[in-house]
């Protein structure tokens, strides 16, 4: 399914935000001010995370989730790596916290696939002191049990998916990375993971294990076409191709990316040497999946200095039905229906209807959502933007005050 006119609507087929971490929502317009690098604002991200509690993450992750709903997505892939207590001792329920997520999720009508992150450290050599204790896990299996435990409980929910995701190569060491992967394969899911999203993390890859870090995925037989590299930021031509050659995705979340100064992906290099891309909200700095979209093309025009490098029927393909392959979800009875008298879409024609979606459209736009058939936004408005919100500002003054 493509754009197509009905009337005084503009309908696509479902959106998928790819790479989300929900609860960074509570960190918009807090973090803005610091200067610094990705490093001093990841300090302010762990001092968030080392005060959730099963309440607070799921209501900050509803919000969240309203807010997407309301710009047009229909489904997440929640890259979810705060598993523990604040001391690391797992919960009674050690799913407590992912199953809040999901909770969260389909209460505000989203499908949603849960990649439940593998953490082992901070990096090679190094303790896990603060935050890190909720990430980590002492063994491998105790992380694939609880994803095991995840499968089995929403085997029968077609809105739930489960995957996999070694959080970095920072993160984890090789033999997980490689256990992951076989993992992954033996149970037909997901595989996500942070890739080169910072140039230290290439540095730290290369001190360690003597290779940049897609050459290590590869070693460790990762890369397929259920790889989701994340950000792929900084990458050299062996690289790029080794991506290609698997067909895997490169997941791009260029709000966030540049929020934190990350750097300028290989956009155009990479789709063809026969990756796939999709988009992420990401740390969700903004929650507008248009605006992720044309990003990948802008940016990349800006980084060439060259138009029309992806076209439009490619962004909205990456948008709806290749983020939905890289999270694992069915799209059936998902669509978006924009209003063409909004602002942004007045004059809009079925020749340039693609086109006015991706390179015009946004959150504002968006009149009705459907996922699975039931509509979630009517008007422009989700039912439950009020009551969500109440409950995100309380949450939100608990972990903040």
């Amino acid at each position: 399914m493509s754009a197509r006119l009905e009337g005084d609507r503009l309908v696509l087929p479902g959106i998928a935000t790819a790479h989300s971490h929900a609860f960074q929502r509570a960190l918009r317009g807090r973090t803005q001010r610091a200067r610094g690098s990705f490093w001093s604002w990841r300090g302010l991200m762990y001092a968030l995370a080392e005060r959730l509690d099963p309440q607070t993450i799921y209501d900050v992750s509803r919000l969240a989730y309203v807010e997407l709903a309301a710009a047009g997505v229909t489904a997440v892939g929640e890259f979810h790596y705060v598993h523990h207590q604040p001391d690391g001792a797992p919960y009674d329920d050690r799913t407590e916290l992912a199953d809040a997520v999901i909770r969260a999720a389909l209460d505000a009508g989203l499908r949603v696939s849960l990649l439940r992150v593998l953490y082992h450290r901070p990096g090679h050599g190094r303790a896990p002191e603060g935050a890190q204790r909720r990430f980590c896990d002492a063994d491998v299996d105790l992380a694939f049990a609880d994803v095991d435990a995840l499968l089995a409980r929403y085997r029968d929910e077609p809105r739930v998916a489960v995957g996999l995701a070694p959080h970095s190569v920072r993160a984890v060491p090789r033999r997980w990375i490689e256990e992951a992967a076989r993992f992954a394969a033996e149970r037909g899911v997901p595989l996500h993971m942070h890739v080169s999203e910072q140039r230290r993390e290439i540095r730290e890859c290369l001190a360690e294990h003597g290779v940049r870090p897609v050459a290590l995925l590869a070693d460790a037989g990762a890369l397929s076409p259920s790889f989701v590299a994340v950000h792929a930021t900084h990458l050299d031509d062996a690289e790029v191709r080794l991506l290609g050659e698997a067909r895997a995705f490169a997941c791009l979340c260029r709000t966030t990316e540049r929020d934190l100064g990350d750097g300028l992906p290989r956009t155009t290099d990479l789709v063809r040497a026969g990756a796939r891309l999709c988009f992420g909200v990401d740390s969700h700095a903004v929650s507008d999946p248009f605006v992720e979209a044309r990003a990948a093309e802008l940016d990349e025009r800006t980084r060439l200095e060259r138009r029309a490098l992806l076209e439009a029927p490619a962004l909205l393909e990456a948008s709806g039905p290749l983020g939905y392959e890289a999270i694992g979800l069915d799209a059936t009875g998902d669509e978006v229906r924009l209003d063409r008298r909004a602002p942004a879409l007045v004059g809009t024609v079925e020749d340039t209807a693609v086109d006015a979606a991706i390179f015009a459209a946004n959150a504002a736009c968006v009149d009705e959502v459907r996922v699975a058939g039931r509509v979630v936004v009517e008007g422009g408005v989700h039912p439950d933007a009020e009551p969500a919100r109440v409950a995100f500002e309380r949450a939100v003054a608990s972990l903040t005050g």
